[in-house]
């Protein structure tokens, strides 16, 4: 059983910058891949980001790419999201999840932590 905490969302303007952490209970954290989902309100939940268990791999929704960085943190046992020049569209629940390896379908993840609201104003 792993269990995901998610912290960090707020409400900020575009342009601005937020640092998101999913913090993980249990002793195998550095043999979870992990990745970052997102749901805004009437859409599907979307793929972000997901990392490999070294960190040294990491993929991105073209979307994000150039603004989103995720990382990893084995030893605090957390995953990262740092989101730059953040847009009204990136307006969203932010979730992290335990799952395959570069899956980008949130049916394929078995654990989620609760979500963390991220609000982007124009």
């Amino acid at each position: 059983q792993v269990q995901l905490v998610e912290s960090g969302g707020g409400l900020v303007q575009a342009g601005d910058s937020l640092r998101l952490a999913c913090t993980a209970s249990g002793r195998t954290f550095s043999t979870y891949p992990m990745a970052w989902f997102r749901q805004a309100p009437g859409k599907e939940r979307e793929f972000v980001a997901a990392i490999s268990l070294n960190g040294i791999i990491t993929y991105y929704v073209d979307s994000v790419k150039g603004r989103f960085t995720i990382s990893r943190d084995n030893a605090e046992k957390t995953v990262y999201l740092q989101m730059n020049s953040l847009k009204p569209e990136d307006t969203a629940v932010y979730y992290c999840a335990v799952g395959p390896f570069g899956g980008r379908r949130a049916s394929e993840y078995t654990y989620w932590g609760q979500g963390t609201q991220v609000t982007v104003s124009s």
